[in-house]
């Protein structure tokens, strides 16, 4: 009995034995045999070369392991796809079935590159080679089911080839439960980082193989818009471009109908920059925000809950042919059209913006609302460089507020408030029909603007710049159906004409005279225009204009009150006493000596007497004059063959005349340019003088002016008792540079009567100080001869 039963248990274990060696012999020949098969008959399974390390398979359980596999671009040698390990699990009991169920895909830290050229992808092949023709195939009775599926810490590089875009993502992680047999949808969350920075991208989607239908929750942090930067670049001749990504949005619609897409959530834009260079912006934010309650254009519903803009800047600039935006984008937007009117090219900045107008194309016929829209902080800058100078103003910090806005309102108003620097302020309400863009009310008001400012502007078409006057403008409109009803009002107080500019950039117009017949009483120009019309075609109303021009001929009226409110701000450095410095002036002129030289000798009178100085310098528009004047200065020795030394007064007179605009200078100082893009004739003459010579002119500027001042102060021995403090760069209300002398306590008469005859504001008729500045300026003239 016991030897039964001792035969028998060495019968069993024999068999186990050989079951457990027959496993294992199958084991250890089937593994490697499934390398060699595959790496054998790789190009007629996938039509693609491919390696691996090793590979293990049972087939008892169904599991199957690759270890770093490796799959070559078509025809070639280099990689399309590696994978570190891919596991596969099967359910071998549904092999009877015909039913091939993969219970578990994981695909161990894989890396792969997409390449597109136009329309042809580096994966096409594999596409057609998997694709059944549904003309001459049978229907399969084999079923394919794919469960559970897991990548893990992948990372996909994306490169256009016509562009180029050179973009990938890292740390990417898909895991998804699959989708079984008679079943529709398919379901799977999803995390990655942006390929350069930390930014990372997760969320879940559904998708519905059958009907198209799908479902999309996504959460984006600090999401470096790297690919989109990569895009501009065939958008633009020059230029950089940067933004990050911030998002929690849920949204639902169906892949074969664009607008059916229903979003809710926050979408916000962080740190925008598109510029000339990473420092030079010409647009930029720091952030946009839309939080959105329904946006669905299907429904057509747009419902948000703000929109918000923080810190906007935007800089438009004009040059001698282009402007800073044709320049970027081509002109009249080339660059865009060029791509645009290409069949079949992709390029993912121009799909969006198409994308956007799909979405928003029937907002105003549809239920919308925005219960906050705001832009805080904002700065507007446009500067002109195709004048002799250089125009600058700037609008901040630029609010604009508006009602919570939707359909159903009557009336929605927006509010727009703003500084302008150097110096004024502007505000703009607009009250708007949300349902009729043709029915608003406006009202605005410009105030304490320095006419100064528009120098550049008076120099290039008159010859003639101001040194003193205050802009003022306002006015309400109310427009109904189209049709324009409105009043507009524009004053100018005290302007002043100052010494003509004379070279061959200018053009010349009387405007002495011409101050002479447009001024009314107490020095204002003083007009009502009202408009008329329609938006198309507006009717500008000039009879008051006309009848105000007549009357000041024969006779001024003297109804037009003299504004102190506004005359305040610009008497407060005259209150003071200051001296004027024309651009570029080293030493004082005679009628400013016998002003500062009265002061030195009513501080020699009063021992204890004395003054301070406060030199504020127009540095900005200085250094201009200065460098234009050396840009022409040096192409003349160069032309002329002249050394410095040699540069006499007469040759300086005809460099002062010399157009900074003469084609041949212009042509010039742009033949060697540095790498830098260079559209304005400031940058190029900067380059061929060089900033250190500016730098050092406008130093020897300052100290020969205070030098000049100083003069009699040091002859008389008051020197002592004039404090001048360091030289403040700003831009002056008066547009120009000056020494702001402050006397404690009261000033003396005898000083502020010295004052006024130096700046000739004694109450004088406009034609009498018309004849007198021109007789003072044909002595000028004389004298410069005479030199």
């Amino acid at each position: 009995m016991e030897k039964t039963k001792f035969k028998i248990k060495k019968v069993f274990i024999i068999a186990i034995s050989v079951i457990l060696i027959t496993v294992a012999l199958v084991i250890i020949f089937i593994s490697p045999l499934t390398k060699y098969l595959l790496e054998k008959n790789d190009v007629k399974l996938i039509g693609r070369e491919l390696t691996m390390d090793w590979a293990y398979v049972n087939p008892f359980t169904g599991y199957v392991h690759l270890s770093n596999l490796q799959i070559f671009e078509e025809k070639g040698d280099s990689l399309f796809l590696t994978v570190k390990g891919a596991s596969v699990n099967f359910a071998i009991h549904k092999l009877f079935s015909r039913t091939v169920e993969i219970t578990q895909l994981t695909i161990d830290r894989p890396w792969g590159k997409i390449v597109q050229k136009k329309k042809k992808l580096n994966f096409d092949d594999i596409i057609r080679k998997f694709t059944a023709d549904t003309l001459n195939t049978k229907p399969s009775r084999w079923h394919v089911t794919l469960l559970g599926t897991k990548i893990i810490d992948g990372e996909f590089h994306y490169r256009e080839q016509i562009i180029p875009i050179n973009y990938f993502i890292k740390k990417v992680n898909i895991e998804s439960d699959g989708m079984e047999r008679d079943v529709d949808t398919i379901s799977a969350k999803f995390y990655f980082q942006e390929g350069k920075g930390t930014g990372d991208m997760k969320g879940d989607f559904t998708v519905n193989l059958k009907n198209a239908d799908y479902r999309l929750a996504v959460a984006v942090k600090d999401f470096d818009l790297e690919i989109i930067r990569q895009y501009t670049w065939e958008l633009i001749n020059y230029g950089m471009f940067r933004a990050q990504l911030d998002a929690n949005i849920r949204a639902t619609g169906n892949f074969g109908s664009q607008d059916s897409i229903s979003v809710k959530g926050r979408l916000a834009l962080r740190d925008f920059h598109l510029g000339k260079t990473k420092q030079e912006d010409y647009l930029s934010f720091k952030k946009l925000v839309f939080v959105v309650e329904e946006l669905s254009p299907v429904r057509r519903k747009y419902l948000f809950d703000s929109i918000t803009l923080s810190s906007p800047y935007f800089k438009y600039e004009r040059y001698d042919s282009l402007d800073n935006v044709q320049a970027m984008f081509g002109k009249k937007g080339k660059n865009i059209s060029d791509v645009t009117q290409q069949p079949g090219r992709f390029n993912l900045v121009i799909e969006i913006a198409r994308y956007i107008k799909i979405l928003s194309r029937n907002f105003f016929r549809s239920d919308y609302k925005i219960g906050k829209l705001g832009i805080y902080n904002g700065d507007f800058r446009f500067n002109d460089y195709s004048l002799v100078e250089k125009f600058s103003v700037d609008a901040r910090p630029l609010n604009i507020t508006a009602d919570s806005m939707n359909n159903n309102r009557k009336r929605v108003g927006v509010t727009f408030k703003s500084g302008i620097k150097p110096f004024g302020e502007v505000r703009l309400f607009v009250s708007i029909n949300p349902k009729d863009s043709g029915d608003f009310d406006i009202k605005y008001t410009f105030e304490k603007i320095p006419v100064t400012v528009f120098n550049p502007y008076l120099i290039s078409y008159t010859s003639f710049p101001l040194d003193r006057g205050t802009l003022e403008l306002n006015g309400l409109w109310n427009v109904r159906n189209g049709e324009i009803k409105s009043s507009n009002h524009v004053v100018v107080i005290d302007p002043r004409v100052t010494k003509r500019v004379r070279n061959k950039d200018t053009k010349w117009i009387p405007m002495p005279l011409i101050m002479s017949f447009i001024r009314e009483s107490g020095n204002v120009i003083d007009y009502e225009v009202p408009i008329t019309g329609n938006l198309k075609n507006p009717k500008f109303h000039l009879r008051d204009v006309i009848f105000n021009l007549v009357k000041n001929i024969f006779v001024k009226p003297p109804t037009t009150p003299y504004r102190e409110e506004v005359k305040n701000i610009e008497t407060e450095i005259e209150k003071a006493l200051t001296v004027k410095w024309g651009m570029r002036q080293h030493s004082l002129r005679p009628h400013q000596e016998k002003f500062v030289k009265k002061i030195s000798g009513f501080l020699k009178d009063n021992p204890k007497a004395s003054i301070t100085v406060h030199p504020i310098e127009y540095a900005v528009k200085e250094k201009e004059y200065i460098l234009f004047f050396e840009a022409k200065k040096k192409y003349f020795l160069l032309t002329h063959h002249k050394s410095a030394k040699d540069f006499t007064e007469r040759d300086s007179l005809e460099v002062d005349k010399m157009s900074v605009k003469d084609r041949a200078l212009v042509k010039y100082v742009s033949r060697k340019l540095s790498d830098t893009v260079m559209f304005t004739l400031q940058e190029k003459c900067i380059n061929f003088v060089g900033s250190d010579i500016v730098n050092a002119r406008f130093k020897k500027l300052v100290n020969d002016r205070e030098n000049s001042f100083r003069h009699f102060f040091v002859k008389n021995g008051t020197n002592d008792r004039v404090k001048m403090y360091a030289s403040e760069s700003n831009v002056p209300y008066n547009g120009f540079s000056y020494f702001k002398l402050d006397y404690p306590g009261e000033i003396p008469k005898a000083l502020h009567k010295a004052y006024e005859k130096m700046n000739d504001l004694n109450d004088e008729t406009p034609r009498k100080k018309y004849l007198e500045q021109r007789k003072k300026e044909a002595a000028a003239v004389s004298q410069v001869e005479k030199r």
